[in-house]
């Protein structure tokens, strides 16, 4: 098979001589560097991607992408949430109530923000009927006072399907024999595990009807309307409008305000993390750099002789310029056959070794979520691969330069 001369010594030069068996080795380290340079970078970037996935589809999910409120109790909800959804980027509205206090059982006290909802209208809006362990919305029943925890709040309290928990709201009740707290006893009807700590630990779902009764409300009246968007990141500027459209004396809240913050600091980091991965993969790739400068001088004779027999320096300067590549298009796609294997199996890895330890390495109390998710993206492997090649081809210029200059004169003058 025909094969440019360039090409042809460029690759005997990448593989081991008895002569150059050094020089061989430093070209492998090179190209496992590179390699291991471009694997972590797509492990990383996928865990990130996993990170910024499970936030926007998991939390947000849970979490309103607007409310619409007055300030006091709102009467007529239907009619004011079939006006909302005639616009086109509304996909679902729901009614809700929100009650903040202490849930408390055996001597043992959680805080809780329960979330009174229309067990009908909530899986349109929200995500959590997907990660009931026992029970679900339908077990929501007007007047039962049935109440929907968090596996992490009911851990806490000792507590599961069918106990009564007793919520203490912040304000108190005045009677003849003086001030009590209010409180109110409720049934555990359902569990749920969202795997982010905040969810689990501090949200509670009850019925809308039963949150009526305790504020003193009629039952069909509401603190305000949640509104799932087609698209989350119009939801503060589609919000404020949506509210004005119903009248003066609505406000709007939107995500941005609640778990904005997180989102874009793991944006950022993502950016950032990226940044730095990308300069660790450049650092592998200058290797070659070093790796083709000790090849040039060990092969200054044979240079020579090439020249002696008619070799231009641009046919010297491409042998080289092929070995770097060489090394660098071994090491992208075996780090790229590396990384994309890590990235595919890391969540049931560190699951897996979660088990066998005993230890969480991901602690709900301190993360977002109790997992290590990921989630890998084709161009960020396109990316990380066209970035280590490109660098690699550039490390090869200058030491292909400086073989180009070579005078046979000089290199045989010893020889």
């Amino acid at each position: 098979m025909f094969r440019p001369l360039p090409v042809f010594i460029g690759t005997r030069y990448t593989r081991a001589r008895r002569r150059s068996r050094f020089v061989s080795f430093i070209s492998l380290t090179s190209m496992l560097g590179l390699a291991l340079g471009v694997m972590v970078m797509i492990l990383v970037l996928s865990v990130m991607n996993g990170f910024d996935r499970e936030m926007r589809e998991r939390v947000l999910g849970m979490v309103p992408h607007a409310s619409l409120e007055t300030g006091q109790a709102l009467s007529g909800w239907p009619a004011l949430a079939e006006r909302l959804q005639q616009h086109p980027e509304v996909l679902a509205v729901a009614p809700y109530t929100q009650m903040q206090g202490l849930l408390t059982n055996a001597g043992q006290v959680q805080k809780v923000l329960i979330n009174a909802v229309d067990p009908q209208r909530e899986s349109q809006v929200s995500i959590v009927d997907q990660f009931f362990v026992e029970g679900g919305l339908a077990s929501l029943q007007p007047g039962e006072f049935g109440l929907l925890i968090g596996d992490r709040a009911a851990e806490k309290l000792g507590v599961k399907i069918g106990d009564k928990v007793t919520f203490v709201a912040p304000e108190v009740a005045v009677t003849p024999a003086g001030m009590f707290p209010r409180m109110k006893r409720f049934t555990v009807a359902g569990i749920f595990h969202v795997g982010a700590g905040e969810i689990d630990g501090f949200l509670a779902l009850a019925h809308i009807e039963d949150a009526a009764r305790l504020k003193r409300w009629r039952p069909d009246q509401v603190q305000g309307l949640r509104l799932k968007f087609a698209d989350l990141f119009q939801a503060p500027g589609l919000s404020w409008l949506l509210a004005g459209s119903l009248g003066e004396d609505f406000f709007a809240r939107d995500w941005t305000r609640t778990h904005g913050n997180l989102y874009q600091a793991i944006r950022m980091e993502k950016a950032i993390i990226g940044l730095l991965l990308l300069l660790i993969v450049a650092v592998a790739a200058f290797n070659i750099i070093s790796t083709l400068v000790m090849v040039v001088t060990d092969k200054k004779s044979d240079i020579a002789i090439l020249r002696t027999l008619g070799a231009s320096p641009a046919r010297i300067m491409g042998i080289f310029m092929v070995q770097g590549t060489v090394i660098g298009v071994v090491g992208t796609l075996l780090g790229a056959l590396l990384g994309i294997f890590a990235a595919l199996n890391i969540s049931d890895g560190i699951a897996a070794l979660e088990r066998l330890l005993g230890h969480k390495f991901l602690s709900a109390e301190v993360y977002f979520i109790d997992y290590l998710p990921s989630q890998l993206l084709l161009d960020d492997v396109l990316m990380v691969c066209g970035s280590a090649l490109l660098l690699s081809f550039l490390a090869t210029l200058y030491p292909a330069w400086r073989a180009a200059r070579t005078q046979p004169a000089e290199a045989l003058r010893y020889e």
